[in-house]
C-alpha cells in the first residue's frame, strides 16, 4: 500500500485514459473516433471470418444490366412481372418469393387508362366501344395481371419507410406484426419513420404480407445492421427478410422479447429480442438497441460474389433458364444494375447490392447464427476497461521499462483474445477499441511521466522545500517527489503563531546591531526546536514566528506535534531568559497560539515574490488566540480543535471565547505538560479549577468565588484565578441577562 501511495500521481496520470474511456462509454463523452476504430475492428473480423461458402438455399433473380437491355429501362410493365412471377412458380416451383422493390406506381403502360377515358369522352357515341375497351381489360390492365399472378402464392412483397417526405405516404401498408396498443404502455424502441411508399392496394391485397426493406447506414456510410422492425404512427412492422424467414416458418406469432423484469425495471423500454411463436414453439432473435440484426455476411457481393446464385431475370422471361432448375428455393428478386441505386457500402464490398444483404440476413435466420450485439455490451465495456485500466494503473508505476511494456502487450493480448473468443465462439459483437486505445494510451502516459516528471522532480523539489522545512523533512520528500507540490489545497493542518512580549521595551535601549544578533538569537533556537518537531516554518514577521505541521509532508499526529513544539518553546525561552537573568537583562516573554483545521496550504504571493504559507479561517483564529495569551496569563493558548487531537497532554480549560471575526464561540485550553508528567498537586488544582469554571458558566457566583480562593492560595501569582475573581465579582454587581453562555467576546485582534 505504501508503494502505491508513494506513486499516487503517476497512478493518477495512467488513469487518465481510463476516466475518458469509460465517459466515452456511458455517452457522457462519446468519441467518434473510437466507434470508427470498433467498427473497423468488427469490419476486419467480420471479413476473416465469413464463409465464403455458396448457401444453395436463397437465389437473388437479378434485374440486370442484360436485363435492362432485352426487356427495357426500369421500371417493367407489370405484365412482365406477372409472367416473372408465373415462372418462378409453376415452371421453377420455387419456396418463397420477395420483392426488394415496390409496386407504388399504377402501369399504364398498355393504354387502358386512355382507352377508357376516350370510351367515356370523344368515343362515348361510338357503339360497342366501350364493351370491346372493358373486353381488352384483362390483357391490357397489367396491375391486375400481377395481382392474379401473386393472388394465393408464397409472396412477400417489399416496400419502404422514410422521413425525408414530409411526412407524405403512398400504396398500402401491410398489417402491422405488433399493435401498439398490445404493449401495455410500453414501447419498442424500434427505428421510427413518418412516411412511406408501399404497394398498390390492388397488388397488397392480392399479395398481403409485406415487409420493409430499409436498412441501417452507420455514420461512416456503411451498412452494417438492418432492422428486424420499425415504428409508424405507433405500429411494428417486419422487415423484408424476417417477413420470408416467417412465411418459410409457417407465418408464426411476433412478440417482443423484453428483458425478464427481476433484473431491470419494469420501466426499461429496450429489447432484447424478437419473440417468433407458434404454439408452444417459441424462437427468440437477439437485437440491438435499434431493434436491429448485423447482416451476417457470408462473402463478397455480387454474381461473382460467390455467396448465392443469381440468376438473370432476362434469361427466365426467355426460358433460358432450365424448368426446375430454382425448386424449393427461396427467391429474391433485386438489382445489381448501378443505375437503379440499389448498391451499398458494406464491410466486405464497397458497392454491395443491397438485396443480398437481405439474402444474408436470411441465411443467418435460418442457421440461427447471427452475430449479436448484447445489451450487457455496455457492462463488459466498463469490466474491461476498469479491469484493464486498474491493472495497469496500479502495475506499471511499479515496473521497470521492460516489463511494463511486457505487462502491457499482456494486457492487450488478454483483451484482444477474449474478444476474439466470444466474436468466433459465440457470435457476440463487443467492444474492444475503447480498452486498446485506453491501454496504449496508459502505457505512453506512465512512461512519459517517469522519464519526464519523476526524473527532475527531486532535483526541484529540494529547491522548492528546502527554505520552508527541516532538512530531514527534505530527505523524506526526495524520496517521493511526486507526493509534493506547490499546488494550493485544502489540508486540515495546525498552526502556530509565536509572539514575543516585552520585545519592544527592550529594544529601546539596544543599538541596532544589538538588536539584530538578540532577535536572530532568539530566532535561532526557537526555530530549532520548530524544526526538531518536524514543523514548517511559515515566516518571521518582526518578532513573531509563524508556522505549520502537516505539510508538505502529511502528519496524522500534527497537532500533538504542534503541542510539544509549543512546550518545548517555552521551556527554551525560560532557559534562555535564566542566562539573561544572570546578566542582568531583562526577560523576554512568550505568547504562543495554536489551532488545527481546515487551511489552504501552497504557493502563494505575487510575480515577484511568493512562499509557501497557509491561509484560511482556521489560521486567523490561530492568530487571535496567540494574542489571548496575555490576557489569561498563560504561555500557550489552543483551541479545542488543537486539544480535541492531542489527548496525550494535561490542558487546563481557560474560557470559551468569541474573537473577532468568528461568529461561532470557540473553547481554549492552556496545555501543561504530557499526561504522565502531571503531579498529583497540578492534578489537584485541576480539580478545583474544573468546579471553579463550572460554577462561572451556570453563574454560581458563590460557589466560584470559593473556588477561586482557595486556587488562589495554591497559586498566587496566577492571573487567570484573579482574571475570573474580578469577573465574578463585576457579575454579582451586575448580573448578565438570561442568554448569558459564560462567552467572552473579544471584538479586537
Amino acid at each position: 500500500m505504501q508503494a502505491l501511495s508513494k506513486h499516487g500521481p503517476r497512478i493518477a496520470v495512467t488513469l487518465l485514459p481510463l476516466i475518458f474511456a469509460i465517459l466515452h462509454a456511458v455517452g457522457v463523452m462519446p468519441m467518434g473516433v473510437l466507434q470508427r476504430l470498433d467498427d473497423l475492428a468488427y469490419d476486419a473480423r467480420l471479413r476473416a471470418t465469413m464463409p465464403a461458402t455458396l448457401d444453395e438455399r436463397v437465389v437473388i433473380v437479378d434485374i440486370d444490366e442484360k436485363s435492362l437491355a432485352e426487356v427495357g429501362r426500369w421500371p417493367w410493365g407489370r405484365n412482365h412481372m406477372a409472367r416473372l412471377v408465373d415462372t418462378l412458380f409453376d415452371d421453377q416451383q420455387i419456396a418463397v418469393l420477395g420483392f426488394d422493390t415496390v409496386f407504388a406506381e399504377p402501369d399504364d403502360s398498355a393504354g387502358l387508362a386512355q382507352l377508357r377515358r376516350l370510351a367515356q369522352g370523344p368515343l362515348a357515341d361510338q357503339p360497342g366501344f366501350a364493351q370491346r375497351v372493358e373486353a381488352l381489360a384483362p390483357v391490357l390492365d397489367h396491375d391486375a395481371q400481377l395481382a392474379r399472378a401473386l393472388e394465393g402464392r408464397a409472396v412477400v412483397l417489399g416496400y419502404y419507410f422514410t422521413s425525408d417526405r414530409e411526412g407524405r405516404t403512398s400504396g398500402e401498408l401491410p398489417l402491422p406484426v405488433i399493435q401498439g396498443d398490445a404493449l401495455g404502455g410500453r414501447r419498442i424502441p424500434a427505428t421510427q419513420w413518418d412516411g412511406h411508399g408501399a404497394n398498390l392496394a390492388a397488388i397488397a391485397k392480392a399479395a398481403p404480407r409485406a415487409g420493409f426493406f430499409n436498412s441501417l447506414t452507420d455514420p461512416d456510410g456503411v451498412v452494417r445492421a438492418l432492422p428486424l422492425l420499425a415504428e409508424f404512427q405507433g405500429q411494428y412492422y417486419e422487415s423484408l427478410a424476417l417477413a420470408v424467414f416467417r412465411l418459410l416458418l409457417g407465418e408464426p406469432g411476433v412478440e417482443p422479447g423484453f428483458p425478464r423484469q427481476r433484473f431491470v425495471p419494469t420501466d426499461y423500454q429496450a429489447l432484447e429480442s424478437v419473440r417468433l411463436k407458434q404454439g408452444t414453439t417459441r424462437l427468440s432473435i437477439q437485437v440491438d438497441e435499434r431493434v436491429a440484426v448485423l447482416v451476417p455476411f457470408r462473402g463478397k457481393g455480387g454474381p461473382k460474389g460467390g455467396s448465392f446464385r443469381y440468376v438473370s431475370a432476362s434469361d427466365l422471361l426467355a426460358g433460358r433458364v432450365a424448368p426446375g432448375s430454382l425448386a424449393n428455393k427461396i427467391v429474391l428478386v433485386g438489382t445489381t444494375a448501378p443505375g437503379l441505386l440499389d448498391l451499398r457500402a458494406t464491410p466486405v464490398g464497397e458497392t454491395y447490392p443491397g438485396v443480398e444483404t437481405h439474402a444474408n440476413l436470411i441465411a443467418g435466420l435460418l442457421d440461427g447464427e447471427l452475430l449479436t450485439k448484447p445489451d450487457y455490451a455496455l457492462g463488459y465495456e466498463l469490466v474491461m476497461l476498469v479491469v484493464a485500466g486498474l491493472v495497469l494503473a496500479l502495475a506499471l508505476p511499479l515496473l521497470s521499462a521492460a516489463r511494463a511494456v511486457l505487462l502491457s502487450m499482456a494486457v492487450v493480448g488478454a483483451v484482444i483474445g477474449l474478444n476474439t473468443w466470444l466474436f468466433v465462439g459465440h457470435g457476440l459483437v463487443l467492444p474492444l477499441a475503447s480498452t486498446l486505445v485506453m491501454a496504449a494510451f496508459a502505457f505512453a502516459l506512465n512512461m512519459s511521466y517517469g522519464y519526464l516528471i519523476e526524473s527532475r522532480a527531486k532535483r526541484d523539489l529540494a529547491q522548492l522545500f528546502g527554505t520552508y522545512v527541516p532538512p530531514a523533512l527534505v530527505e523524506e520528500m526526495v524520496k517521493d517527489p511526486a507526493s509534493y507540490s506547490m499546488q494550493a489545497q485544502m489540508r486540515e493542518l495546525t498552526v502556530m503563531f509565536c509572539d514575543m512580549r516585552g520585545f519592544t521595551q527592550i529594544s529601546e535601549t539596544m543599538n541596532p546591531i544589538e538588536l539584530q544578533g538578540l532577535l536572530n538569537t532568539v530566532f535561532s533556537q526557537l526555530t530549532e526546536v520548530i524544526r526538531r518537531r518536524r514543523g514548517t516554518i511559515d515566516k518571521y514577521m518582526g518578532d513573531c514566528i509563524m508556522a505549520f505541521w502537516g505539510a508538505p509532508v502529511k502528519m496524522t499526529d500534527h497537532a500533538s506535534l504542534a503541542v510539544q513544539t509549543a512546550l518545548d518553546m517555552a521551556q527554551t525561552l525560560r532557559a534562555f531568559n535564566a542566562q539573561r537573568s544572570a546578566q542582568g537583562e531583562l526577560p523576554i516573554g512568550l505568547g504562543l497560539g495554536l489551532n488545527t483545521g481546515e487551511m489552504c496550504v501552497g504557493d502563494m504571493g505575487s510575480d515577484m515574490r511568493r512562499s509557501y504559507t497557509v491561509i484560511g479561517d482556521a489560521v486567523n483564529l490561530g492568530s487571535r488566540l496567540e494574542g489571548l495569551s496575555r490576557l489569561y496569563g498563560v504561555d500557550i493558548v489552543a483551541s479545542e480543535f488543537t486539544r480535541a487531537q492531542a489527548p496525550g497532554f494535561a490542558w487546563q480549560r481557560l474560557d470559551r471565547v468569541r474573537v473577532k471575526g468568528k461568529a461561532q464561540a470557540v473553547d481554549i485550553y492552556a496545555p501543561l505538560c504530557l499526561l504522565g508528567e502531571l503531579t498529583p498537586e497540578q492534578a489537584r488544582e485541576l480539580e478545583l479549577w474544573d468546579a471553579a469554571l463550572d460554577a462561572w458558566r451556570t453563574q454560581a457566583w458563590e460557589a466560584c468565588e470559593r473556588h477561586l480562593v482557595d486556587l488562589q492560595r495554591l497559586s498566587e501569582e496566577k492571573v487567570l484565578y484573579r482574571l475570573y475573581a474580578e469577573r465574578v465579582r463585576s457579575m454579582k454587581t451586575s448580573p448578565p441577562g438570561p442568554e448569558w453562555d459564560g462567552t467572552a467576546v473579544f471584538d479586537t485582534k
